[in-house]
């Protein structure tokens, strides 16, 4: 076990979900924080949640690369040095591939794996100084598994999948005091299916992740309990962290049924082949 007090960590996507839900808990637990978000709202409400903590908070799209490396060279500049990043902004947009408008595709790659990228790539110099740091790359269960109308969302967080496990195996051998986590959230109870835009469903089939409301009552996992698990992950200094009972199951059957595992579970999620 680390204790992660003292410590100073990035953190995308601050201003509401399980980004909030992080900073509330890591700021409890003695953690300096340099808070980053599109949402200036939200990530003003974050801010003002945590009171006296100390916490910085940066209006920034993780797509402009240096406005993102300035925010975490600013951080190691403020609090002394960095000790970690968690990478955690993201969004999505329902539509089958075919649908889909080549921007909007390409924002939820710019978004979810670029920023993803950029983040890493500004914070790793900062975390070889560190005696202890981390890399938490916030993936999905759309990491392990496909589902129609998020081809965008199912290749993003697959690419996510693949750098972390990649910087996984080399940070190993070359910084292993830096612990390089991936995780899978199942269903979290947050606005992103809401906020997701939609385009188009899958012709004649009612899908869960076609609706917002739809997918919120299928959500079985709070903010909070996320935020308590990757938490706890990075204290352990897990590599894989499932997030809720559903990303679990996932995890089973897409082990268990590599080829066909949709024909398996594509009932429980709402349709499919």
């Amino acid at each position: 076990m680390t204790d992660l007090g003292g410590r100073t960590i990035a953190l995308t996507g601050a201003g509401s979900g399980i980004g909030r839900a992080l900073a509330l808990l890591l700021a409890k637990k003695g953690v300096r924080l340099a808070l980053a978000d599109k949402d200036a709202a939200g990530l003003g409400e974050t801010r003002a949640l945590l009171g006296n903590a100390p916490a910085t908070a940066t209006v920034l799209d993780v797509t402009d690369t240096d406005a993102l490396t300035a925010w975490i060279d600013e951080a190691a500049r403020e609090f002394g040095g960095l000790d970690g990043v968690i990478n955690n902004a993201g969004l999505s947009v329902v539509a089958p591939f075919a649908d889909c408008p080549v921007a909007d595709f390409d924002r939820v790659m710019a978004v979810n794996f670029g920023g993803v990228v950029a983040g890493c790539r500004a914070a790793l110099p900062h975390l070889r100084r560190s005696d202890a740091a981390w890399i938490v790359n916030i993936s999905s269960v759309f990491g392990m598994m496909g589902y129609p109308t998020q081809s965008a969302y199912n290749a993003s967080k697959f690419a996510v999948r693949g750098l972390t496990e990649a910087l996984y195996l080399e940070l190993g051998a070359t910084d292993p005091h830096i612990r390089v986590i991936r995780v899978h959230p199942g269903g979290i109870k947050t606005n992103v299916a809401r906020n997701a835009k939609f385009i188009a469903g899958m012709p004649g089939t009612a899908s869960a992740m076609d609706n917002g409301d739809a997918f919120e009552k299928a959500a079985r996992t709070t903010p909070d309990e996320a935020a308590a698990t990757i938490v706890a992950g990075m204290e352990r200094g897990q590599h894989r962290i499932l997030i809720g009972p559903d990303a679990r199951m996932i995890d089973r059957i897409t082990r268990l049924f590599p080829v066909g595992y949709f024909k398996v579970i594509g009932t429980f999620l709402g349709g499919g082949r």
